[in-house]
């Protein structure tokens, strides 16, 4: 069984306490307007995944293919778009919107994001160099990462070479982080521990893969099955009709 995952913001950190009374880091995300705009099927592409897309945005605000793609299939467009591959039991109809009871409290989610730019930085900072002695002879080179250069063979140097330049702003999977909590009138998922990206950043959670989870919604917790509560408003309808 694999199911979907959930686009999310990421709104920030704060502290909850458990019943013992012991403090917790956790990174409040959330689930916004996250919504199943389209499926992908073993029949006509070979493989099968759950379209979300969150953050409803007009036309012109979105890349063009994008807003092309949203007035074929019928759906609004949307900031952001992700496919997640799932198996065959967990396909979420198309217009579903999803909320944070896709996730309960006490599981393990693997989170996705773009993590901070610092700009360029050097070695020290970027690969957490030692840097050179603060004396001896050296002077107005404390922080510089020394020789780069090889012997004669290979007189060159090796691709890979930890050195100063671009530090953050890529792609960073954090596995294996556990779900304090959540929120379902407000829409909200604590997730322990920190988060990559700045607030705002859209962070995609899913199922940690890594660990056994048991006792999930299977494809998830619709709307659908709260509304099997509403019978009990229909002998009101009765009243009114007698």
């Amino acid at each position: 069984m694999k199911r979907s995952g959930l686009i999310t913001t990421k709104i920030g950190m704060t502290r909850l306490y458990d019943d013992g009374g012991v403090a917790h880091p956790v990174t409040v995300l959330s689930v916004g307007d996250c919504t199943v705009i389209g499926n992908r099927t073993m029949e006509k592409n070979g493989y099968v995944a759950n379209v979300l897309g969150m953050r409803e945005a007009k036309a012109k605000h979105v890349a063009k293919p994008q807003a092309v793609a949203a007035e074929k299939a019928g759906v609004k467009p949307y900031r952001k778009v992700v496919e997640f591959r799932v198996s065959d039991d967990c396909v979420i109809p198309m217009g579903t919107q999803l909320s944070a009871a896709h996730f309960i409290a006490g599981q393990f989610v693997d989170v996705q994001a773009t993590s901070k730019g610092k700009g360029f930085q050097g070695a020290m900072k970027r690969h957490n160099f030692g840097g050179k002695e603060a004396s001896h002879g050296v002077l107005k080179a404390h922080r510089s990462i020394g020789g780069t250069g090889m012997r004669e063979w290979p007189g060159r140097v090796l691709k890979g070479k930890k050195m100063a330049g671009q530090m953050g702003n890529e792609t960073v999977t954090v596995q294996n982080l556990k779900v304090f909590g959540i929120d379902e009138v407000e829409n909200l998922i604590f997730v322990e521990g920190a988060v990559p990206g700045a607030n705002g950043t859209f962070v995609l959670v899913s199922d940690a893969v890594k660990k056994e989870q048991k006792d999930l919604p299977v494809p998830t917790k619709m709307k659908v099955e709260q509304s099997a509560e509403q019978p009990a408003a229909e002998p009101e309808a009765e009243t009114v009709a007698e």
